[in-house]
């Protein structure tokens, strides 16, 4: 029996059964099925973090990119013992970049570029078009998942993923 049906089971009978992605754990994160095994939930890695994007919820780390942005600085893994965060050599954090969806204020009619305003990375474009505003492009190969781009979305309208 896999063990994403014995979590699936669990939740279940725990009256918590998740619909949709799994949450975003701290970057260098292992699969979710081995981050789960090895997290003893210590919440070492929430204290640490700069930023607070680190929160514990349902019991396990998983970052909140409404109270801020990753600064990547690694801190979680140096403290995490179980090595449920393991960073190998100069392995990139994950691969998750930001998306807009379809509720993004330009996609409405109204110009809003605040997301690429907070994007250090310059993965936000936004190209002229014909009949109303510009839309958000998001450059996956410059997009760092950081989440710098969610908080100020002002409809909520970017995730990372």
């Amino acid at each position: 029996m896999s063990s994403d049906i014995n979590h699936s089971r669990r939740g279940f009978l725990r009256g918590r059964i998740r619909s949709g992605p799994p949450p975003v754990r701290p970057p260098w994160a292992l699969a979710e099925d081995d981050f789960l095994a090895r997290c003893t939930r210590c919440g070492n890695c929430a204290v640490i973090c700069p930023t607070k994007i680190v929160q514990i919820k349902e019991g396990y780390p998983q970052l909140d990119f409404s109270a801020g942005a990753c600064t990547f600085c690694a801190e979680c893994v140096r403290v995490c013992m179980p090595a449920a965060l393991r960073r190998e050599g100069e392995a990139r954090p994950w691969q998750r970049i930001a998306v807009a969806a379809e509720s993004c204020m330009s996609h409405k009619g109204v110009e809003c570029r605040i997301c690429g305003e907070h994007c250090d990375e310059f993965a936000i474009r936004f190209s002229p078009r014909v009949g109303g505003p510009p839309l958000p492009e998001i450059r996956s190969d410059l997009c760092t998942g950081c989440g710098a781009c969610v908080a100020p979305c002002p409809v909520m309208a970017i995730r990372v993923r």
